[in-house]
């Protein structure tokens, strides 16, 4: 009887040892240095990564557009000691976001991580269009006599095919033929102020974080094609998002 009682308890236990090392490999868990991960997030940009190195002064985090030149220091590492780590691009920039990190240890020594495009984080929901129904509701909050003003009859108003606002609140670019033609866009507020512009579209996605806009609200757009207007229209950024 003792030996049944033995072998089940050591059936038990190994047991929750499977299950505790499955909850385990279920938690994010960020590469080691040189290697990190940035993550597309709502509005900014996540970098994460685990450091093996003891002896270290400083972690600066330098972006790119284009992941080879004009990488500049956006910030540095709140505490470059600890073990595991990570850094907010509050105000990531227009188009593809590439990051690296500079690391420079205690003794005068340094040494550059792999270099990393920020892909979009597969948790958040980033491929249902916001309709005409979302966006009135999720406007609720913004509206005044001003914004209704310019807010579209609703029997006209549909979001482009081309450029849209997606569920996580972040602007998607959609043209498939962007590598065979020149695409750019222009971005403009509710009243007509010039934003930014994007001078040329070179792949047929590209995700714009919401933060870039600022605030909430209505917003304009031009597409244009070969330097031929080929759409304009707006778009709608709301203060929340879902999920």
């Amino acid at each position: 009887m003792k030996q049944i009682v033995r072998i089940t308890f050591v059936i038990g236990i190994f047991l929750l040892t499977g299950f505790a090392g499955k909850a385990q490999t279920q938690e994010f868990v960020p590469p080691v240095l040189p290697n990190f991960t940035a993550s597309i997030k709502t509005g900014r940009i996540q970098l994460d990564w685990i450091s093996g190195f003891t002896q270290v002064k400083e972690i600066g985090v330098q972006r790119s557009l284009d992941s080879v030149l004009n990488f500049n220091t956006i910030g540095y590492a709140s505490y470059p000691t600890q073990t595991r780590n990570a850094y907010l691009d509050n105000k990531p920039l227009p188009g593809s976001n590439y990051y690296r990190l500079f690391i420079l240890f205690t003794n005068g020594r340094f040494m550059y991580s792999k270099t990393i495009l920020a892909l979009s984080d597969s948790t958040i929901r980033a491929d249902q269009k916001l309709q005409y129904a979302d966006i009135m509701d999720a406007s609720r909050g913004l509206r005044g006599k001003e914004q209704e003003n310019r807010e579209p009859e609703r029997a006209s108003w549909h979001p482009s095919n081309y450029i849209y606002t997606t569920a996580d609140g972040n602007i998607n670019i959609k043209l498939p033929d962007a590598p065979q033609k020149k695409y750019s866009v222009k971005f403009y507020e509710a009243n007509g102020t010039f934003l930014f512009d994007i001078d040329q579209v070179k792949g047929p996605s590209l995700i714009l974080e919401k933060a870039i806009f600022m605030h909430a609200g209505w917003f304009n757009f031009e597409i244009f094609e070969d330097g031929k207007l080929k759409e304009k229209w707006n778009l709608f950024i709301p203060l929340n998002y879902k999920m």
